[in-house]
């Protein structure tokens, strides 16, 4: 899996660190919900069930295959 120095960064805070990486790529791979920012970065959504049916976001640049971020979006709605 590709990532940006901005998500290494932040993948060791305690708020990302129970973010698995099989969990990211199962994201990519079958997203629920995708939206293309103005600045190319391609925002995805996924549902994970381990995590109490939280929804993870994860960003990607728009290679579509680089991973920027990754984090449990509160507010997200399907």
């Amino acid at each position: 899996m590709k990532t940006t120095a901005y998500f290494d960064r932040l993948k060791s805070r305690p708020d990302r660190a129970m973010i698995e990486q099989r969990w990211i790529e199962q994201v990519i791979a079958h997203p629920i919900s995708e939206v293309t920012q103005s600045d190319g970065r391609i925002r995805i959504w996924g549902l994970i069930p381990e995590m109490n049916h939280k929804y993870l976001r994860v960003v990607l640049l728009a290679d579509r295959e680089t991973v920027h971020n990754a984090f449990f979006d509160r507010g997200f709605r399907p």
